[in-house]
């Protein structure tokens, strides 16, 4: 049985990207496997495939979730959009020295006032004036992690999204897709691994360490998913022709779990507070794109629990031996499913 302290590591806070490189596929991958641990280019994922593959990505989009403004009572405000529940409703963070009032009023980027509805634990729900969408990307701010110092700029904007997203309503990237350019994906494409989409708006809970010693005490945060029927399809074909299906990234790997939990995947949409921890037996994934996670995040946990701790240990001790780049902007990892976990 494991708990929090060992899912703890040291980390040289140098080795915490602060910025992309020029290029994204540029970055290094470690492939960890029964075999060892051996250090790559990202570009040769490639050659890690086999033709009849099938690579899952996650297509949400990230929302310019961030906001400074006002209280009525002039005191500063700052907002971060956690989800948008509907086009005029969205349940967000506020920070405030005092917590504002059901009722009142906050200015926005000096461009429009919400409304204050209740409380919901950690949330707000907050009434926009007009189409949620519009206001965000016409007045937000990107929502960088809150390990990258700088203020979020052009090149941000640009580089902490995938090339591939589509449905809006993120507030964090899912940073394994950020590796693929279109020329590294149509290289995967034409070797004949196949591609299907998942959506997971990953919310701002994935940055939180838990803080519960014991596991079982950790309260999962929620985030909503779809599985297209169409992908199904594509994962039931694929494993019917005893191929792999590799989630890139751990969104899509909480998407495909999340919808396997009868056994089989299935379609449809939810919300999601699976908290997959060793001795999780897996359903979908076979292998997994990952960049490295957070000391005591439950990010760790899951990929600790889909190759195994001790494999896991190791690979972080190597990674930081051999100087990685960590977190969102970091480099990654290719994991294969430990069937003795």
């Amino acid at each position: 049985m494991y708990s929090l302290s060992d899912f703890d590591f040291d980390l040289p806070q140098e080795l915490i990207a602060q910025l992309p490189l020029p290029e994204r596929s540029a970055s290094r991958l470690l492939h960890v496997d029964s075999g060892g641990l051996v250090d790559r280019s990202f570009s040769e994922i490639v050659d890690q495939l086999s033709p009849g593959d099938l690579l899952v990505f996650n297509n949400t989009r990230v929302l310019k979730a961030r906001f400074f403004g006002a209280k009525d009572s002039g005191g500063k405000v700052e907002v971060l959009v956690e989800r948008v529940l509907d086009t005029r409703h969205v349940l967000a963070q506020v920070r405030a020295s005092k917590s504002p009032k059901a009722g009142s009023t906050i200015r926005l980027a000096d461009a429009f006032d919400v409304v204050v509805g209740e409380r919901a634990g950690e949330f707000y729900t907050l009434e926009f004036p007009a189409d949620v969408f519009d206001l965000i990307e016409a007045h937000g701010r990107l929502p960088l992690p809150p390990y990258i110092e700088h203020a979020a700029d052009d090149f941000d904007e640009k580089r902490y999204q995938t090339v591939y997203a589509k449905e809006p309503g993120a507030v964090a990237a899912p940073t394994a897709g950020l590796h693929f350019d279109q020329a590294l994906l149509d290289r995967v494409r034409e070797k004949g691994v196949q591609f299907a989409y998942v959506t997971l708006h990953v919310g701002a809970g994935t940055f939180q360490p838990v803080r519960t010693e014991n596991l079982a005490e950790h309260k999962m945060h929620s985030e909503w998913y779809t599985i297209p029927p169409e992908t199904v399809d594509a994962v039931r074909a694929v494993r019917s022709a005893g191929s792999k299906v590799v989630a890139v990234g751990t969104t899509s790997m909480r998407a495909l779990e999340s919808a396997s939990q009868s056994g089989e995947l299935v379609a449809g949409s939810a919300d999601t507070n699976l908290f997959i921890t060793p001795g999780y037996t897996f359903k979908t994934v076979d292998r997994l794109i990952t960049n490295f996670h957070l000391p005591k995040s439950t990010l760790l946990m899951l990929v600790s629990a889909f190759a195994g701790y001790q494999q896991i240990r190791a690979a972080y001790a190597h990674a930081i031996e051999k100087r990685y780049r960590f977190f969102s902007y970091g480099d990654a990892m290719l994991l294969t499913r430990n069937e003795q976990c």
